[in-house]
């Protein structure tokens, strides 16, 4: 397990990446990554929709571009304060939620949708999340979850894992699969540089 999959440890390194978060986020995780995963997603401006993970608020402001409001969840306060100088803390359309992705503060079937972007590589425990995913979701509910990509160098690799969470299509076919999800696909996105940095996996919650 990498030293930042640790609830604590990761409260902490946010604690000073929220700092300059927006600052250095486009050259990782682009408006145009996040396009074409939303693109991947059907969508209807009525759907109730839930951003776990949310942080600062890039991902929440494109799925505003489809529906009319946002649950939007993440464990850190320093990221959540950044998010509420863009969208204000209390008001639609972004109701926002302090919390923990393996232990989601919503009832049962309540989403239509749920989404996750750079967030489940923290995760101590992602299947149990994604199995909380698939709790919220209501039926015939989508699921879209972005991670890293593990890397193609060996020696990359190692260095990867002993940070956080890094794995392939195999391993996310595996996960989601075994967290009850169905129609389970991926794809690559990445900036221009490197193509293949995240992978982005989307399925369903059985009908």
């Amino acid at each position: 397990m990498g030293i930042l999959e640790n609830k604590a440890r990761a409260r902490l390194f946010y604690k000073y990446l929220s700092q300059v978060y927006d600052q250095v986020n486009p050259f990782i995780w682009t408006d145009e990554m996040r396009d074409d995963a939303l693109s991947l997603l059907e969508f209807d401006e009525k759907m109730t929709v839930l951003d776990v993970g949310c942080g600062t608020g890039f991902a929440t402001e494109g799925l505003l571009e489809h529906v009319e409001e946002v649950h939007a969840l993440d464990q850190s306060r320093h990221q959540l304060e950044q998010a509420y100088e863009k969208f204000g803390k209390h008001a639609p359309p972004v109701h926002f939620h302090r919390g923990d992705a393996e232990r989601l503060p919503f009832a049962t079937d309540t989403f239509d949708v749920v989404w996750s972007s750079g967030s489940i590589e923290y995760w101590p425990n992602p299947i149990l999340a994604l199995r909380e995913f698939r709790r919220v979701l209501k039926p015939g509910g989508q699921v879209l979850v972005v991670g890293p990509n593990y890397p193609d160098s060996l020696l990359a690799g190692k260095l990867a894992d002993s940070i956080m969470l890094f794995y392939d299509e195999y391993e996310a076919d595996a996960m989601f699969k075994r967290a009850g999800f169905e129609d389970v696909k991926h794809a690559f996105m990445g900036p221009a540089y490197d193509p293949d940095v995240a992978i982005t996996t989307i399925g369903r919650a059985p009908e």
